[in-house]
């Protein structure tokens, strides 16, 4: 069934963003271009991964001879360069403003729960969420120094609830919970306002939902498919170019792993099992995110093709727009 609908875009979307979300290898990418194909759209990545240059294969970038309309939010940055969800929202929200000026409908389209909630909610970042910022520098030389366990240790002694919400490996956020901590705001509190936070942009949001084994073995497919794209030479280039620091980052999910075998502290099929593994718990992990938003409207895609949810994605804004 032919689900291009131009004529009826402006009505059936009503200049809002349409978002695509779900856990990694869910399908959203090929439901997206559908939605775009369907509603004279493009597609706004939302993957804080795939913001990174040269970091392609292993972030699951679509190839551009792959893509069918225009995409935003690749290629934003070098690898290991600063960047914050501040960032991002104000690029999202730039590119939705550019995109319903030309008469087209932004598709948003990713897996990073908070950089979908950051382009379409009231998130009102404080400055520290913006780069240049000499906390951050100064927590991150710290960790850089002494270590990851040693900078949380730090922010457990001043600040132990926001400690107990964040893992010592994701200096990231510790670095960010001092920040905070200096502009006298909590993480732990800010963590738990963020869900209760009013949405900003209009929207409606499709959630791909999957059966767990299936989704299982499709993560597993797509980390074997990776390595057959040559995920291992994209590593080597990324090093070669100076690019160690961001791609051994802990959510660099596929890169910090070759880079251990690469390294000889393991080998290369243990590399791939460890990608795989800790792909799955990513993937639990954005399912939980997702379950939390109610305004997420689940489409099943264990055994059905981006055709088929991208059809039951339109008779969705079909009915809404008759009531």
């Amino acid at each position: 069934m032919d689900q291009k609908i131009d004529s009826h875009t402006d009505a059936l979307t009503k200049a809002r963003v349409i978002c695509v979300v779900g856990p990694t290898a869910s399908g959203k990418t090929d439901l997206s271009q559908e939605l775009a194909l369907a509603l004279n759209g493009e597609v706004v990545s939302a993957d804080s991964m795939q913001i990174y240059k040269g970091m392609d294969i292993g972030t699951g970038k679509l190839p551009v001879e792959d893509r069918k309309v225009p995409h935003w939010g690749f290629d934003l940055v070098e690898p290991g360069d600063d960047y914050s969800v501040a960032l991002y929202q104000s690029y999202a929200r730039d590119a939705f403003r550019n995109i319903q000026e030309r008469g087209k409908t932004p598709i948003l389209c990713g897996g990073t729960g908070l950089y979908v909630r950051a382009a379409i909610d009231d998130y009102d970042f404080p400055a520290g969420e913006q780069t240049e910022n000499p906390v951050r520098e100064r927590y991150t030389a710290y960790a850089q120094e002494h270590g990851n366990q040693a900078l949380w240790d730090l922010l457990n002694q001043v600040d132990p609830d926001s400690a107990a919400v964040i893992h010592p490996n994701n200096v990231r956020r510790v670095v960010r919970a001092f920040e905070l901590r200096e502009e006298g705001a909590s993480y732990a509190v800010q963590k738990e306002n963020l869900q209760h936070i009013p949405q900003a942009v209009p929207a409606v949001i499709f959630g791909i939902s999957f059966d767990r084994e299936p989704l299982v073995q499709r993560i597993y497919q797509r980390v074997d498919k990776m390595i057959e794209l040559g995920l291992v030479d994209e590593v080597k280039i990324l090093l070669e170019k100076g690019f160690r620091t961001g791609i051994t980052a802990p959510q660099a999910i596929g890169y910090k792993e070759i880079v251990e075998a690469l390294d000889g502290r393991c080998t290369m099929d243990e590399a791939i099992e460890q990608i795989k593994i800790a792909t799955r718990r990513y993937a639990k992990r954005q399912r939980s995110w997702f379950r939390r938003d109610d305004r997420i409207i689940w489409l099943n895609g264990t055994n059905a093709t981006s055709q088929q949810l991208c059809a039951q994605a339109i008779e969705y804004l079909r009915n809404e727009q008759e009531l």
